[in-house]
This record gives structure tokens, sequence and C-alpha cells, in this order.
């Protein structure tokens, strides 16, 4: 018998998050169904399936496609939770035990993976029966692990809803430590996004590790680093977004501050600079300083682009989903033409006179109203 929590989580995030996003499922629908004739969708999918559960660069590119879909409900389901309506699920749900919240979540977390551990059980199962043994239950440890993150997230988010008073390890232990101004998403994503940020690391390492094994023959490309470099900042997007939201939310009395908008500007571009800091200990290690600073340049200005894209588009997902891949796939044709110093003068460019014009636009909004 289904759990009265499981039901209560069904009814408040599963349902919600499907009819939130109707629109972009039934497109992303559209797009795998309705644009193959009838007659060939059973073997296009076949085919499909077949190269996802042999091939490492076809699974990686899905995984990283599931992530990101992972990534939109795990944002979804926390931003509900953090909504006052919803703060009775700190006192229901603590009457169950630890295993049996973790149990109900991870449940209701499957049902928001449907759409992707559906098609990617049928292509687990089609691989075994072509005798591909090692992609296949790649598959399906992935989904069982981002099931079982979006899990762990959700529940330690509901339990700490009401004791907000009790200071994490990290501000205890910094409370005496002078914070510049750039420093303090930084201190927020390791109080409060750690979760977030080694998923990120933890793809940003697959992604690294897996573009030199797939393209060993030219590794010595900067090309292939620089397209790798990429999909990592890409993969960061989640932590930009963030940051966002954490400016809009803690930190917008700043712009009143007598900070000029090149301090800020650079400000902000330090901060992905030391989120960042794994990845470019990496590309000094790999390659020689000039085209090590050329890389971490152009990785800066792709972060600092899309930062300043959500001072235009506002907070909005899915819009600014639609917005990084359009930008990704322009930055990545650009690469390919080994354009890297261009990419990171253009980028930073566009992201400044972004920034310049749409900083202060809602305080001139509101001024004029």
């Amino acid at each position: 018998m289904q759990s009265p929590l499981t039901t209560i989580l069904l009814k408040i995030f599963a349902r919600g998050f499907y009819r939130a996003h109707a629109g972009i499922l039934a497109v992303g629908f559209f797009v795998l169904f309705g644009m193959v004739e009838p007659g060939q969708i059973v073997n296009y999918h076949k085919t499909l399936m077949l190269t996802l559960a042999s091939s490492p660069l076809m699974m990686g590119v899905v995984f990283l496609c599931w992530l990101v879909y992972s990534i939109k409900t795990w944002h979804y389901v926390v931003g509900q939770i953090g909504a006052v309506n919803q703060a009775f699920l700190f006192y229901s749900s603590n009457a169950f035990a630890p295993g049996k919240q973790l149990k109900s979540w991870f449940y209701m977390q499957q049902v928001l993976l449907l759409p992707i551990s559906v098609y990617g059980l049928f292509a687990a199962v089609l691989g075994v029966a072509h005798h591909y043994y090692l992609i296949p239950a790649a598959i399906i440890a992935y989904l069982f692990l981002l099931a079982t993150l979006g899990a762990v997230l959700y529940r330690r988010t509901v339990n700490n809803l009401v004791d907000g008073n009790t200071q994490t390890w990290l501000l205890t232990l910094s409370s005496k430590w002078r914070k510049p101004w750039f420093s303090l998403f930084i201190y927020n994503v390791f109080d409060q996004h750690k979760v977030t940020w080694l998923i990120t690391k933890g793809l940003s390492y697959l992604l690294i590790t897996g573009f030199f094994l797939l393209f060993a023959d030219v590794a010595h490309d900067t090309r292939v680093a620089g397209i790798a470099l990429l999909a990592v900042v890409v993969a960061h997007v989640k932590l930009i977004f963030e940051e966002r939201c954490f400016e809009e939310k803690w930190l917008s009395f700043t712009r009143g501050l007598p900070y000029s908008r090149a301090q800020l500007f650079a400000s902000f571009a330090g901060v992905y600079l030391i989120l960042m800091l794994p990845e470019a200990i990496w590309l000094f290690s790999r390659f020689n300083p000039l085209i090590a600073v050329e890389l971490l340049l152009a990785g800066i200005s792709i972060a600092m682009l899309f930062h300043c894209l959500l001072y235009y588009i506002g907070l909005d997902m899915e819009k600014y989903m639609l917005w990084i891949f359009f930008l990704f796939v322009a930055i990545f044709w650009m690469i390919l033409f080994k354009l890297i110093w261009v990419v990171a003068v253009v980028n930073l460019m566009v992201a400044f006179g972004v920034f310049w014009k749409c900083y202060y636009r809602e305080q001139n909004t509101l001024t004029e109203q």
C-alpha cells in the first residue's frame, strides 16, 4: 500500500510539475515522435536506443540532457518546498522515520523522471538484448543516482525549513573573517548549495575525461579543450542561475552602494574564476601558460555571458535554458573554426554591454513609476 506521505508528495509536487511544464514536455514529445514518419517511428527509435546503448559519446550527450532535466525538477521542487503554503511538510513529514521519508521522496522523484527513465530503461533492455552490457548498466545506475540525489536534496531541504537559526560549520568557522563583496555567493554555495556544487564538479570531471578519451588522437588540438570547457560552463548553468537568484534576493541593496559597473562586472568575473578554480588548475597543468590563459578567459567569458543574460531576460529558467541552447550552438561553431580568442573578446564585450544597459534597469523602472 502506498504511504500517505508519498500520496501527498505526488499530489503537491509531481502533479504540479507536469501541469507547470506541460508545454515544454509536449514540445519534447513532438520532437522525438511527431517529426518522424509514422511508419518509421519504431525503426528510428530502435536505432536511437541502440546507439545510446553502444556509443560512449552518445551516452555522454544523453546523460548531460538527462542531468539538465533532473536539475529542472530539483529546481522546481525545492522552490515549491520553500513556499509558505508548504511549511506544513516540516511537521508532517518528520512524523515518519528518516528511511520512510527518503523512500517517499525517491518514489516521487522517480515519477518526475518518468519521461527520461522509461526511454532509458527501454534502451538498456534493447542494449542487453544485443549483447551490450556496460552502458546499459551505466544507464540504470545513472537514473538511480539522479533519483537518489533528488530524494536526499528534498528531504534535507524540508528538514531545514523551520530550523533556520542554526548556523552551519562554515558560517561558524568564518564568522570573524573579512568577507569581500564578491565572496558572499561563494560562501552561500558552500553553505546552501554543496550538493549542486559537488554534482557540477563531478559532471565537469566526467565531461573533461570523456572528451579527451573520445578524441585521444587529436587531444593536442585546442579545439577539443575549448569544446570540453564550453560543456563544463554549461554544466555550471544551475550555479550561475542560483548566483543571480542570490543577488536578487539578498544583495539588491548593493545597487545603491558606490561601486562602478566596471568594478561590479569584475567582481562577478572573480566569482566564476573561483567557482571554476579546479578547471583552471587542470588547464595550467595540461597546457602551456599562453594556451591555458586563452582557454580560461574563454571559459570565464562564456560564464559571464550566461550571467549577464539573466539581467536581460529575468529569472525565467525555461527561457534561460532556451537561450543557453542557442548560445551553446553558436559558440561551439566558433570554437570549431579556432576562434577561441574571438569567443573570449566578443563574449566579454557583449556581456559587459548587456550588464551596463540592464543592471540598473529594474531600479530605473521603479524610479519612473
